[in-house]
């Protein structure tokens, strides 16, 4: 029973892993988070889905699905983000556009597919694997294979590639790094791409065992968020982290206390961990002193500037 919820568990949470690295290196890199990370993975699952019903190869649904959700990504840096900080960049004005990017998206997909839920291609056979007598498809070890690669994949190009080196020095001062001449925009436009590909990928490994729908942007999305305030919001490594963790415990929930524990429970788990440890789990920062530092900051600055 344990190691059924511990693989259960892991599957489920690499996905929320994925959208807190989704959500985390946005910030990592512009100090923004972009809440219609959700509607991403929503794009990215109903473009696959649609392609593959119109008789598509799953492969070329997949691809297209993804790229989608990655080119949605910049665009809305480019419509949503950048505008507003350009008029004035010490501003918290991008929470309200990422957030009407995400009601537009999700009210779009809805118009155009349809307010109810359809299925997802089973891109892959839906057989068990066994281990200690617990089991595991091939779809959800697919999940974690991804998950790992993704996070030693990062880890990799920011430590000891002169791209991830420019892009912590952007996260530490961008006024600075502006000012050595790193291309700030370049690399806000790659975090958010990147931000789009995670969450698309999420998608493609969550659709086959879950459905097509234009809302299921907003669970995603919220237990994105909540993966990256318990594992930390000031490493991708940490919010991988904290997918993991929440994942064995929302399954561990359903098995010991209901089937609707995974609805509420995460929040208890998010706000104990906030009490108890506010840096998050993984974290060598203070996940929500972060985030308020990064409000002082720019109200600092936009005091200075007036």
């Amino acid at each position: 029973m344990l190691l059924q919820v511990l693989l259960s568990g892991l599957a489920i949470g690499a996905v929320y892993g994925l959208m807190a690295m989704a959500f985390a290196i946005v910030f990592y890199v512009t100090r923004v988070i972009n809440f219609a990370t959700g509607q991403l993975l929503m794009v990215s699952i109903m473009i696959t889905a649609a392609l593959s019903r119109a008789g598509l190869p799953d492969i070329v649904s997949v691809v297209v699905g993804v790229l989608a959700s990655t080119v949605a990504g910049v665009l809305i840096y480019l419509l949503a983000v950048r505008p507003v900080l350009r008029f004035d960049r010490f501003s918290f004005a991008w929470l309200v556009s990422t957030l009407g990017v995400a009601i537009v998206l999700q009210s779009l997909a809805a118009i155009i597919w349809g307010p109810t839920s359809r299925g997802f291609p089973a891109l892959l056979n839906r057989d068990n694997l066994h281990i200690g007598g617990a089991g595991i498809s091939v779809q959800e070890l697919l999940t974690i294979i991804v998950a790992i690669v993704v996070l030693v994949g990062f880890e990799l190009v920011r430590r000891r590639t002169l791209f991830g080196k420019l892009g912590q020095a952007i996260s530490a001062d961008p006024e600075m790094a502006s000012a050595i001449g790193a291309r700030v925009t370049g690399f806000a436009i790659a975090a958010f791409a990147i931000g789009g590909l995670l969450a698309g990928v999420a998608g493609i490994l969550v659709g086959p065992i879950t459905f097509s729908n234009p809302y299921l942007g907003d669970t995603y999305g919220i237990f994105g968020f909540i993966a990256l305030m318990i594992g930390g919001i000031e490493r991708p490594a940490a919010a991988m982290g904290g997918g993991l963790v929440l994942g064995i415990l929302s399954v561990g929930a359903n098995t010991f206390i209901g089937s609707q524990a995974s609805d509420w429970f995460p929040f208890v788990v998010v706000v104990a961990v906030l009490l108890i440890a506010p840096n998050g789990l993984f974290a060598s920062g203070d996940s929500v002193r972060t985030l308020w530092a990064a409000i002082a900051h720019r109200n600092d600055r936009a005091g200075a500037k007036a």
